[in-house]
């Protein structure tokens, strides 16, 4: 399996992951508002696809690859209450659109939502969601926990804080002490606070708790801008990129599953084109691929499922649906 083998210490041997797409659309979703093309008509539940994003069950976590603008209706439609971390790929709309919403979650876990992204992607949510880091917070605004990462092997692990994120009316979100006192979270920079990544990372594969899991980044190119793919054990997520390094395969070989995006059958700026994503996949040699982040363009999902057949004979290829769940 090359230098990333992955482990975890919940007594087990190799990490066990189950990934569950809850969108594999492009950033309009499918169908599109006021189309009337076969897809974007079409009743095939496989057809109608929220935005890009997935749920991670690994090593006894919960995480969250994006958070969209059809985050909550993702949310209620799995059942989900609560996320032990929220990972980022990028900092566009269509993957953080829905932060605002991780609010019930706080009020769930009566904790910070733990949010993974680059620098980049901090700078951006700072802009977008000025309020979340406002001095002076208005009662009920998202609490946050950013942990920097970039390209380098990072840890999940649950939260150990012992103190409890509890709502207080006319207040918003206060942590309440021992003695059942409660201050403003601004009084103990825990929530929409910045970790920056350890310079001193040395590539072991547990955590210093022994409790957390590996995560390894898959750095690639957006168009111009630097984005992230993540690999949890044998199942690796990518979405949203258009190359792809060389240098990075060697953290793709031995995966039974790796998800790739596409929009469409031409080249395209800022995404695979679906003849770039069947090369991709036969490099990266997985034993099934995956593709999301899907456009009305393809064909209705039977259709496109034996297109792939035809175009790629030889490697199990096929097309994403919300819903579907896969294992390693």
């Amino acid at each position: 399996m090359g230098p990333y083998p992955c482990r975890q210490n919940r007594g087990g041997d190799a990490m066990k992951t189950r990934l569950t797409f809850l969108g594999t659309g492009t950033s309009q979703g499918v169908p599109i508002i006021g189309c009337q093309c076969p897809v974007c008509k079409s009743i095939d539940p496989h057809d109608k696809r929220f935005r890009s994003a997935a749920l991670v069950e690994y090593g006894g976590l919960t995480i969250l690859v994006d958070a969209g603008p059809d985050f909550r209706m993702q949310m209620l439609a799995h059942g989900v209450s609560h996320l032990d971390a929220i990972l980022l790929t990028h900092s566009h709309r269509d993957h953080t659109g829905g932060l605002d919403d991780v609010r019930s979650l706080n009020y769930i876990d009566q904790r910070a939502a733990e949010i993974y992204c680059e620098s980049m992607v901090l700078d951006s949510l700072k802009e977008g969601y000025s309020y979340v880091f406002a001095e002076n917070k208005y009662p009920g605004a998202p609490e946050w926990h950013i942990h920097l990462i970039d390209e380098r092997p990072f840890f999940v692990e649950p939260s150990d804080d012992d103190m409890k994120l509890v709502w207080v009316h006319d207040q918003g979100y206060c942590w309440q002490l021992a003695d059942g006192s409660t201050i403003p979270t601004d009084d103990r920079k825990v929530s929409t606070a910045e970790l920056a990544a350890d310079p001193s990372f040395s590539g072991q594969c547990l955590s210093a708790s022994g409790r957390g899991v590996e995560i390894i980044p898959i750095r690639g190119m957006h168009d111009k801008m630097p984005v992230l793919g993540f690999r949890f054990g044998n199942i690796a997520y990518i979405t949203d990129m258009s190359m792809l390094p060389d240098s990075e395969l060697q953290k793709l070989q031995g995966l039974e599953h790796i998800t790739l995006n596409t929009v469409g059958y031409k080249p395209h700026h800022s995404h695979f084109s679906l003849y770039q994503a069947i090369e991709l996949a036969h490099r990266i040699g997985a034993k099934h691929t995956w593709l999301t982040h899907l456009s009305h363009t393809f064909p209705t999902y039977p259709d496109f499922c034996t297109q792939l057949q035809t175009l790629s004979p030889d490697l199990d290829i096929q097309p994403a649906y919300d819903g579907l769940v896969i294992e390693a």
